[in-house]
């Protein structure tokens, strides 16, 4: 075991340099001045995964459950997004955004987001399908809504200026490989390079890794990350969307299907399709890491999924192969796209975290073990909610000093 000595390098250690992680940092520096943060990143540099490949979407908190951690967090956090923006010079826009409905069976469910914005204190305008082309000209559907706090951002440059602004040292490079945690006295990391580090107290950020990082700690997580791989198209006609334009989602999934995004660039992805990802970072199919993959199909919850969801994911797959068949989904909002009209851009990965029956954790999900706290499920809207997620994890973090 790695040995901890009474001296420590730090009060608090952050696994991660992701916009979450730095975000606590931020909070902790912000909450406690003089206490001594380290951040351990083992990229280059910082929001190397999910901060810095997504679509950019500063998102409403439309969609989640009335009183979950997600809707007070993105509703909170989208309105300090901007405000923190703003006030560092970061590009960013308030845009609004769509949602269309294209199918009679869609109406229900537009409805009732309707119903929920409003119970989470979101203004929403219902509109015909005439009015869409008030906001989206080329755009097609039966009834939308249009979300007027929706915006853009660039999350890397926020994640940027949340490490310079925490005054944090932040160690880049930095994989951690072994832990040992002392609850009467702390942790200790070995990192791959050989180097020590010791913490009062660890707070895991890991994203695709947290449910490893934990396990090394010495608490159960319970759960494993499942990662899924978003593919992103980019649209080489981008006048044919002014904004932001989404399907009515599926209830029953954590994502919000094929929609259309004009971000600060000026440019319009469209995606993400969502595939099972054959590595907890396999941004292509020719990305496979054998141990990583037999964790997945060792997890009870990855068979419970593909039993329920199968025909859900077999659409996701065919979309993934066909880009006929991508170009068909997206043409349900804009029929005046063709196959052409597509380029294949960089992908993301959601890292989805799954119990052990199958469920898809719906909110986000802290835990707090001896001497640790844990950020075992932060996918979309995180980026959108970090402000608030890094006070909470903040405030769990210096409880437990």
């Amino acid at each position: 075991m790695v040995r901890v000595r009474s001296t420590y390098d730090c009060d608090v250690l952050v696994i991660g340099g992701g916009i979450v992680g730095l975000s606590t940092a931020y909070a902790i520096t912000r909450a406690a001045p003089g206490t001594r943060v380290t951040v351990l990143e083992k990229e280059p540099g910082p929001a190397r995964h999910q901060t810095g490949r997504n679509s950019g979407v500063i998102h409403s908190g439309i969609y989640y459950r009335p009183g979950s951690l997600k809707a007070r967090y993105a509703v909170r956090g989208a309105a300090e997004m901007v405000k923190f923006c703003a006030e560092y010079g970061i590009p960013h826009a308030v845009t609004g955004k769509l949602i269309v409905a294209t199918d009679r069976a869609e109406l229900p469910r537009l409805h009732a987001l309707v119903q929920r914005g409003r119970e989470n204190g979101i203004p929403v305008r219902e509109l015909g399908a005439s009015q869409i082309a008030e906001y989206e000209p080329e755009v097609r559907g039966l009834a939308a809504i249009h979300v007027g706090t929706t915006g853009i951002c660039d999350f890397v440059a926020v994640a940027r200026q949340l490490a310079h602004g925490s005054g944090a040292e932040i160690r880049y490079g930095t994989r951690v490989v072994r832990v040992d945690r002392r609850p009467e006295r702390g942790v200790a990391v070995l990192t791959a390079s050989g180097d020590v580090v010791r913490g009062r107290v660890l707070v895991n950020c890991a994203g695709l890794q947290c449910d490893e990082i934990a396990r090394l700690t010495g608490d159960d997580p319970d759960m494993r990350i499942v990662p899924f791989r978003g593919e992103y198209y980019e649209l080489a006609r981008p006048e044919l969307v002014r904004g932001l334009v989404y399907p009515v989602p599926d209830p029953a999934f954590p994502f919000l299907g094929v929609h259309l995004t004009r971000g600060i660039d000026g440019g319009v992805h469209v995606g993400p399709n969502a595939v099972p990802a054959l590595a907890r970072e396999g941004y292509g199919w020719g990305t496979v890491r054998p141990r990583e993959l037999g964790s997945t199909l060792a997890w009870p919850g990855s068979w419970q999924i593909a039993r329920r969801h199968w025909r859900y994911g077999a659409g996701e797959l065919r979309r993934s192969l066909s880009k006929r068949a991508f170009t068909e989904a997206v043409g349900r909002l804009l029929p005046g796209v063709s196959e052409g009209d597509l380029v294949r851009t960089a992908a993301g990965v959601r890292a989805q975290a799954v119990l052990r029956d199958g469920t898809l954790v719906d909110d986000f999900l802290i835990r707090e073990g001896a001497r640790t706290v844990h950020v075992l499920n932060a996918p979309s809207p995180a980026a959108t909610a970090s402000l608030p997620i890094g006070r909470e994890v903040a405030r769990r973090a210096l409880s437990a000093l």
